[in-house]
């Protein structure tokens, strides 16, 4: 037995890997490697959640946003950015007709909006909560304080989803101004679980000047955090950025690696991104065939879909759209897989 297969032998038998066993993986594995990686993870998914693919309504509130990352289309400074940001009512309207369709969880997706402050995202969870307490929520607005989570937490918020983006600092300091924090991000993610929330955090493949080594490093921190989700998608540039020259991230290479993060820590609620979705007609379905098991249409109103553009060419209709569900059921049945309503909590191993 060489070395790459010891490596996928003690991956499989879930034991710790180093870095370098990590780098190993991503730079050796064959087509056949690769290959065998995806069964194995479509196996323990299916341990686990069976063939049951989970829908969340994805609802992008506001794309405003205080910050000035190097890389989003929807940053500070981007004057080119048609903003907007949705009332209590939009949002409603949005879970009124998920609902009908048989979403139950609500994704609350924004930028850093400094006009959502914790009284207002508190008072719309606390109504949606009021009107579906059978749905789950689940929060997606950047970095705040402990304080401002335990109180979205007391309100009924179920779960937050934080993107470290990068687990290696020297990488964050290049991808974000200098006045964003490392540190303070990780600070986050500790502080939502120590609040009780379900929680999730994820990274860009092929981010610019991202190495082998830093790959690596994602891994290691998704070993030992041990997040309930996480969200990875390709790097797709977006024009109004310094980076609007750079290559896009490999599908191929968010495939694999979601195969080896499945295999890691088989628990975790794995969604197939709507970036794979951008770069390849088949893209969902080829992370859950790598396995994933979540995916989340749009929920958002259809006028402001296309003003959400956090990369270029961001898909928000067609099978994007929740409105599209039947195809969308139809495209996963295909692949052997059902979707299915309900809330999909992540699982908690007794102890």
């Amino acid at each position: 037995m060489n070395n790459l297969s010891i490596i996928i032998n003690k991956l499989s038998q879930q034991h710790s890997l180093t870095n370098d066993e990590y780098k190993m993986l991503l730079l050796e594995c064959s087509k056949d490697d690769v290959d065998h990686l995806a069964r194995l993870a479509r196996k323990e998914t299916e341990k686990i959640y069976g063939k049951n693919i989970y829908i969340r309504g994805l609802i992008e509130i506001s794309n405003y946003c205080k910050n000035d990352c190097y890389y989003c289309g929807i940053r500070a400074s981007n004057t080119s950015c048609d903003r907007y940001r949705l009332t209590d009512d939009d949002i409603l309207e949005c879970c009124k007709e998920g609902y009908a369709l048989g979403f139950r969880t609500f994704v609350l997706q924004g930028g850093e909006d400094p006009a959502l402050t914790d009284d207002i995202i508190c008072n719309l969870v606390s109504k949606i909560k009021e009107l579906y307490p059978d749905c789950a929520i689940t929060l997606s607005l950047g970095e705040r304080s402990k304080e401002s989570y335990k109180k979205m937490k007391q309100a009924g918020a179920d779960r937050y989803l934080l993107r470290h983006e990068t687990a290696t600092a020297e990488h964050y300091a290049l991808l974000h101004p200098s006045k964003m924090s490392f540190d303070n991000r990780i600070r986050c993610l500790y502080d939502l679980r120590n609040l009780g929330f379900q929680v999730g955090c994820g990274f860009m493949v092929g981010s610019p000047e991202q190495t082998p080594d830093m790959l690596a490093e994602e891994l290691k921190f998704i070993e030992t955090f041990k997040p309930d989700m996480c969200g990875i998608g390709p790097f797709i540039p977006h024009v109004a950025t310094k980076y609007h020259n750079y290559t896009a991230g490999s599908v191929d290479m968010t495939c694999l690696l979601l195969s080896i993060i499945r295999l890691i820590h088989p628990c975790v609620l794995l969604p197939a991104t709507t970036a794979l979705g951008t770069l390849a007609p088949n893209g969902r379905e080829k992370g859950i065939l790598s396995g994933a098991n979540v995916i989340m249409p749009n929920l958002s109103p259809a006028s402001v879909r296309k003003k959400y553009m956090i990369y270029d060419n961001k898909l928000s209709d067609g099978d994007e759209s929740a409105s599209a569900l039947d195809s969308i059921k139809n495209k996963i049945n295909s692949i052997g897989y059902n979707i299915i309503t309900s809330r999909g909590d992540v699982y908690k191993p007794k102890k």
